[in-house]
């Protein structure tokens, strides 16, 4: 465990809880800062996520074979991210790359890290891969302009992620229909050496730069309906659900675990639940937690129909929230989620519809034996 960031003695900072502890989750006003972060004029402290590092010839045709991202052309310099994925297609793992031409850097929650370091060490076979948790070396910075920041490059390739979700990948799927807020999205997250974050937070303190808390990126992530892996998925998520087939899965690329289901659902099915963004009533002042209720009202009972995933309070567009939904959820109906003894009404903007998959058209064949009667 890394020692905590001095970017928690900045004028302001307040820790944030759960898996996020260990970084600010604001410095005292976190609308201003999103505005900052969204015009470039701010750093986010993620010195709380992992680092690992694939090294050896076979690194990218061994992860290419055990995740569902196309890493087989990833060149020095090149960003990526892939899902790793049980035999069942559901989400275990969500992982950003970056390549620097003799090492795979993974990016990951730091609570991640230590089972999926143990999972791909019990994969390594005689292939000729070396891993380690880096970790204690690199620290990572977020950002969504160019700040100079004292950039890692041990091989001389700088080391900045540059998050995918702008566009649909080659060889993604993209089940959001019509202009995508996140074509908009330029976020970046820049691996600095550890030691260097004390002088990074002297040249914040000089002014140099601003600083943002993660209650700003949430909210911003929240309105380019950009999912994260530690709120968005639960046990039983499969990628199609968070409309993840955009980033971070090539749908033709050779056999993965979990390929099996990911075919099966896009190409002949739907998938069970929906990701949809929801805009909050905001006149109760609540903004409901993660795993609050979504329910609707249906003939005047309400039904249960999901549960939230992440909420904030964006500087432009007030409470939203993103929520994992019932595939057969009405698209138009207003939802209400219950947030302790409140309940929030919610209008709902669909990002994966409700018609999401059975992209191979398959005509549904009659049943053996069914009787085929004339019509009139």
């Amino acid at each position: 465990m890394t020692t905590a960031s001095p970017f928690l003695d900045l004028s302001g900072a307040v820790d944030s809880v759960d898996r996020d502890a260990g970084v600010a989750a604001h410095y005292g006003n976190p609308v201003v800062e999103q505005r900052e972060l969204e015009a470039g004029r701010a750093i986010v402290d993620l010195s709380n996520r992992a680092v690992l590092s694939i090294t050896g010839p076979d690194r990218l045709t061994w992860l290419n074979s055990i995740t569902s991202q196309n890493l087989l052309g990833l060149s020095a310099g090149e960003s990526s991210e892939t899902l790793l994925l049980d035999a069942s297609g559901r989400l275990e793992h969500a992982v950003r790359l970056i390549e620097d031409g003799e090492t795979l850097w993974l990016l990951v929650e730091h609570d991640e890290a230590d089972a999926l370091l143990a999972w791909l060490q019990s994969m390594r076979f005689m292939l000729r891969v070396e891993l380690a948790d880096r970790t204690a070396d690199l620290a990572t910075i977020g950002s969504l302009g160019s700040p100079a920041l004292p950039i890692a490059a041990p091989n001389g390739v700088p080391l900045v992620w540059n998050d995918p979700w702008r566009e649909v990948a080659p060889g993604g799927h993209q089940y959001a229909i019509g202009e995508h807020p996140g074509s908009g999205w330029t976020w970046s997250e820049t691996l600095i050496p550890r030691d260097a974050l004390a002088s990074v937070v002297a040249r914040v303190r000089s002014g140099e730069f601003g600083v943002a808390g993660l209650l700003a990126v949430e909210a911003l992530r929240i309105a380019a309906w950009r999912p994260r892996f530690a709120t968005e998925v639960d046990e039983k998520t499969i990628p199609h659900e968070l409309d993840w087939l955009r980033t971070a899965v090539h749908l033709t690329k050779g056999c993965y675990r979990g390929q099996e289901t990911v075919a099966k659902v896009h190409n002949l099915g739907h998938p069970p639940r929906r990701l949809v963004m929801l805009h909050l009533d905001g006149s109760e002042g609540v903004l409901p937690p993660r795993g609050s209720i979504v329910k609707v009202d249906a003939a005047g009972e309400r039904k249960e129909v999901g549960l939230v995933t992440s909420s904030a309070l964006h500087h432009e567009l007030g409470p939203i929230a993103l929520a994992v939904v019932k595939r057969s959820t009405d698209p138009d109906a207003t939802l209400l989620v219950e947030a302790g003894d409140v309940t929030v009404a919610a209008a709902q903007v669909v990002v994966v519809p409700p018609g999401a998959g059975a992209e191979a058209h398959v005509p549904r064949l009659p049943r053996l034996g069914a009787v085929t009667r004339p019509t009139r």
